[in-house]
């Protein structure tokens, strides 16, 4: 049942227990607490809805950073990851195998915006060699919603 319930709530997590509890087969008071388990054993660490700020008139500009770094004695890539990490700016933060080591995404309000918190907080920080910025010029698909504007007139937001 864990599996199947955390690829359900991946998908929609506003079910409700008892429509969660049906799809499982499960009554809601083992769901209700297999829930709960997964949440304060930190397997499921919340929950977020996807949204297109090209329908709002929020100005946000969407970054990936490919960051090479030099790997701290003792501590490997963990300790500059978790530098990465603690800036507010940034939403995703990964060890990459490849060309570079670590991908970073942000968000900030201007193409100038990211530029400066990437000449003046991340490529200042100790241990990073090099970084490359790309910029994200439209969305096309994001966590499984299909945002593609289908008939001109609008988006047709799917997600599956």
């Amino acid at each position: 049942m864990k599996e199947q319930l955390l690829m359900i709530l991946e998908k929609n997590a506003r079910l409700s227990v008892e429509q969660l509890a049906s799809l499982l087969n499960a009554n809601p008071q083992q769901v209700a607490a297999e829930i709960e388990k997964l949440e304060k054993e930190g397997t499921i660490l919340g929950y977020r809805s996807i949204i297109d700020w090209d329908k709002t008139d929020r100005d946000v500009c969407h970054a990936r950073i490919e960051v090479q770094v030099t790997p701290q004695g003792g501590v490997g890539f963990e300790d500059i990851a978790a530098r990465i990490c603690q800036f507010e700016e940034v939403e995703t933060v990964y060890l990459m195998s490849g060309g570079y080591d670590i991908a970073v995404t942000i968000t900030g309000k201007t193409f100038k915006d990211v530029a400066l918190f990437v000449a003046h907080r991340l490529s200042t920080l100790e241990g990073v060699r090099s970084t490359a910025t790309s910029f994200v010029l439209r969305k096309y698909k994001e966590r499984g919603c299909n945002l593609l504007d289908l008939d001109g007139d609008g988006r047709e937001v799917t997600c599956l």
